[in-house]
């Protein structure tokens, strides 16, 4: 058709009409077709209307010759109509050149063009984009003064815009204000809902939509349970997925993808659920689409089905970067720290190198397995190869810094976030607060809070909590303070902190005020956690009767953290006639642990009654119960070494045995250990000391 097209404009007398040179340039489909064509339109017909300038742009664009485009735009004659100018402003949105974007729209105003219902929307996507707040507002301003802002189209993405921004309340505005909406309408601003963390204002807005008569398309409802699914609403995800297909509504590979994100949180049956998802995707044709194969691989890796990840991994063709990065994120989330290596190795020899997501994932799987120093280690092979790690990277690293107590690794990380300007960051910020709470060094993350100029819920909690470790609980009360103060809401954790530094000091009453704060105030039920608290600081204070008389009002059932609450404060204060009924309680619930074992074994040693904590410690051995071996570290030269009780002792530390052993005999000639010799009972003196120094 093409090639008799031409031989037409070749032969005849008569130029092609407006439809056959457009018809001609849609189906040229490569850039030295379409040149040809170009030429043969130059040399038998008249390009100064602006209906074809338009066509040669949107082509030229469409073949990434984005240089060409602007020689047509800039070579047509003036005045350029808005049809051209549109052309483009859409070529270069389409190249994600929002800069240029509003550059071309302001020679347009200069060259006194009216804009139109098509420049707007193109020009609202680009302010938008740039992120500005003026001139999103500018933009927003012109629309109204010329009468569009109730234009549908232009309506849509001014709620896009404001949507992006996280200004939901002026997207809503403008909403509100559209007298005509469709159903594209609901999906952005149900979508603008889900990008900004606010599940209930898109459950809110789906139903409104139905309410008013709008049928949800597949993209309302693949928004909706984006919303449900960033907000960690796992379970629901589940259940939405399931009324969409009940409901007869179309799902879609990103609807799939979403729901197989969450699939590893769900409560019960995860695999189950993640399988009969997979034998879906494959019924619908999905599975072929890349991004669906790597939500299936990732969901398989995190559930721990290696067989199904690796075979789906394996049939890929061209793996691609975020295939890779899908296996090794699956096994670093299922705690396979080594798996993951393995595949991040494989990936550093293939064609595709590891990016940032990869290396952040291995070094958080060893981070989260309690291998710090592997994670620092990969941190420093990743900055030598030019990744520049992100926030998730930097605070991760620094959370294994607390974690193991380790000031140095901390501190490079610290300069490592001032070289690369990125301790302003709020979840750098918080992670170095937590930091430098966790290892001792205090007054640096007080430091760190002060130079702060935005503070999130996160940042007064480590700081309540910071304090509260250091027996700081009149800091901790004020912090709590100001930050009400300062209009932030607390949530459950900040209660947990507070309620521990009242607990850390013995401040009974402020405990008392703080709790009943908590449940008339701020309307947060108590859990498990906000309980235990309290039974420990009426227990610590000696009120052992209050304190079980709290256990027994709980509305929930007590759990092993409860009951050793309060059987560690019967053992501090040798009271036994709480404890024989705390003992009956522990071994009808405690499995696993021998924590409490432990606990009711000292509890009545430091009584005097021995032959019950030896039938406590008998009955431990018979449930196959072993005590958790313990373990201390110490961090010299940016190097942590761990000490285990009973393991052997890391190299170049034979002379700690020596210097503990004077330190022993010091204590003993001091009359230091008294009130720790029950602990021992029935251990040779000899085996105890092994057990404290390790196996030289």
């Amino acid at each position: 058709m093409i090639h008799g097209l031409r031989r037409y404009a070749a032969t005849s007398h008569f130029p092609l009409d407006a439809d056959d040179l457009d018809l001609l340039l849609r189906r040229c489909a490569t850039a030295h077709h379409f040149k040809q064509t170009h030429a043969q339109v130059l040399l038998h017909h008249d390009i100064s209307s602006a209906f074809l300038s338009a066509r040669l742009v949107a082509v030229y664009s469409r073949l990434n010759l984005l240089a060409d485009a602007f020689s047509v735009f800039f070579s047509t004659p003036h005045p350029r109509p808005s049809l051209l100018w549109n052309s483009i402003l859409r070529a270069t949105l389409f190249h994600n050149l929002p800069a240029e974007t509003l550059s071309l729209y302001k020679q347009m105003l200069s060259a006194a063009v009216v804009p139109d219902t098509f420049t707007f929307p193109l020009i609202t996507k680009a302010a938008s984009f740039s992120g500005n707040p003026n001139i999103c507002r500018c933009i927003h301003g012109q629309a109204i003064a010329i009468g569009y802002e109730c234009h549908l189209h232009v309506g849509n993405e001014l709620v896009a815009m404001y949507a992006n921004m996280g200004r939901m309340d002026l997207a809503g505005y403008v909403f509100d204000g559209m007298p005509v909406r469709n159903v594209i309408s609901w999906n952005v601003l149900i979508s603008g809902f889900a990008t900004n963390f606010d599940c209930e204002s898109a459950c809110d807005a789906f139903r409104r939509m139905e309410s008013g008569g709008t049928e949800p398309s597949p993209v309302s409802w693949t928004s909706l349970l984006s919303a449900h699914a960033r907000c960690r609403r796992h379970e629901e995800v589940l259940r939405l997925f399931d009324e969409m297909r009940v409901r007869g509504s179309e799902a879609t590979p990103e609807s799939v993808a979403v729901t197989l994100s969450v699939c590893a949180y769900a409560s019960n049956g995860a695999l189950s659920k993640a399988k009969e998802i997979h034998c879906f995707a494959i019924k619908k044709g999905f599975q072929d689409y890349s991004f669906v194969r790597n939500s299936l691989v990732c969901a398989y890796g995190k559930l721990g089905n290696r067989e199904d990840a690796e075979v789906l991994f394996s049939v890929a063709g061209k793996k691609e970067v975020v295939s890779w990065n899908g296996m090794i994120s699956g096994y670093a989330a299922a705690g396979l720290c080594h798996d993951a290596h393995e595949v991040f190795v494989k990936m550093s020899i293939s064609e595709v190198r590891p990016d940032l997501v990869s290396w952040s994932a291995v070094i958080g799987a060893f981070a989260s397995s309690g291998m710090a120093e592997r994670s620092f280690e990969l941190f420093r092979k990743m900055v030598c190869a030019g990744v520049m790690p992100n926030s998730v990277t930097l605070a991760t690293l620094l959370s294994a810094c607390a974690e193991l107590s380790a000031l140095q690794c901390g501190r490079e990380i610290h300069a490592h976030t001032i070289r690369a300007s990125m301790d302003g960051n709020i979840l750098v910020a918080n992670g170095l607060v937590h930091m430098y709470a966790k290892v001792g060094s205090f007054r640096y993350g007080c430091l760190v809070f002060d130079g702060m100029d935005n503070k999130d819920l996160i940042t007064w909690n480590s700081m309540i909590a910071g304090y509260g470790m250091h027996g700081l609980c009149d800091e901790a009360l004020d912090t709590f303070n100001s930050m009400v103060r300062d209009g932030l809401e607390p949530d459950g954790i900040t209660f947990v902190a507070i309620l521990s530094a009242c607990s850390h000091t013995g401040r009974v009453s402020e405990a008392r005020k703080m709790f009943d704060r908590m449940v008339i105030e701020h309307k947060i039920s108590p859990k498990m956690e906000h309980y235990a608290c309290m039974v420990d600081v009426l227990g610590r204070a000696g009120l052992l009767q209050e304190a079980a008389e709290l256990v027994q009002r709980m509305p929930m059932e007590p759990n092993a953290c409860i009951w050793g609450a309060l059987l560690n404060s019967c053992r501090i204060y040798s009271n036994m006639n709480i404890s024989e009924d705390i003992v009956r309680k522990v071994i009808g619930t405690e499995t696993s642990s021998t924590g409490n074992y432990m606990l009711m074994s000292n509890t009545y040693a430091v009584c005097g009654m021995w032959e019950e904590a030896a039938a406590v410690r008998v009955m431990t051995k018979a449930k196959g119960l072993k005590k958790s071996p313990g373990q201390s570290w110490i961090e010299v030269k940016n190097k942590v070494h761990v000490f285990i009780a009973g393991g052997s002792l890391p190299h170049g530390a034979e002379g700690v045995c020596g210097i503990l052993e004077d330190l022993y005999q010091q204590m003993q000639s001091g009359n230091c250990v008294t009130e720790f010799w029950f602990v021992f009972q029935g251990l040779a003196n000899e085996e105890w000391m092994e057990n404290s120094y390790g196996s030289a």
